[in-house]
């Protein structure tokens, strides 16, 4: 192995990469759609009442609840509660990256990016766990901090396979290069027929 690749622990503070971002556009999409149709109307009722009509019957009949209405009516505090609830979400959405489905990978240069889907992560342990000599049938999970993996053994001490497989799992996982490498759990079960 050459010394230009990047190992598990090596120390790369300077390029340290993050998931990405998501583009959000679907909230970013519904949002932008109901104030759009709501300033669209109510610029409209604004202009209609600038030319010397009467302002629309939506906008009195809404003028009038707002100040009839006591603060502590249940449409009130339920039109409050659902929109205070829009507004945590959206601002969780705003303030976090997303795309937890991606595993950010290391760099080797500054402003280069790259990530691996979790389930691409799993194929390549799933195949590193099925070349252990008594395996016959692996599955395996990967979360952001943890590698779940199961193991069927056919033959051999199954302790023995637990620890070749553990080893192949950890190897694996660092040739993957993972900023945060996850922790790797393996379970095996003895399978006589």
């Amino acid at each position: 192995m050459s010394s230009s690749k990047l190992k598990a622990g090596d120390d790369d503070r300077g390029h340290r990469a993050h998931r990405p971002w998501s583009a959000r556009r679907i909230p970013a999409a519904l949002v932008a759609s109901v104030v759009l149709v709501a300033a669209g109307a109510a610029l409209i009722d604004v202009v209609a009442v600038r030319a010397g009509r009467p302002a629309a019957a939506w906008r009195r009949h809404l003028a009038d609840e707002l100040a009839t209405r006591p603060v502590d009516d249940i449409w009130m505090l339920t039109g409050g509660s659902v929109a205070a609830a829009v507004g945590i979400w959206l601002l969780v959405l705003a303030l976090t990256p997303g795309l937890r489905h991606w595993l950010p990978l290391r760099s080797p240069a500054p402003g280069l990016r790259a990530c691996l889907d979790r389930d691409g992560a799993a194929d390549v342990l799933r195949d590193a766990a099925m070349r252990v000599p008594g395996v016959s049938k692996a599955r395996v999970r990967v979360r952001r901090h943890r590698v779940k993996a199961r193991a069927d053994v056919r033959f051999r001490d199954p302790h023995q396979v637990k620890d070749d497989l553990t080893a192949a799992l950890d190897h694996e996982r660092d040739q993957l290069a993972l900023v945060r490498p996850p922790h790797i759990v393996v379970r095996v079960r003895q399978r006589t027929h």
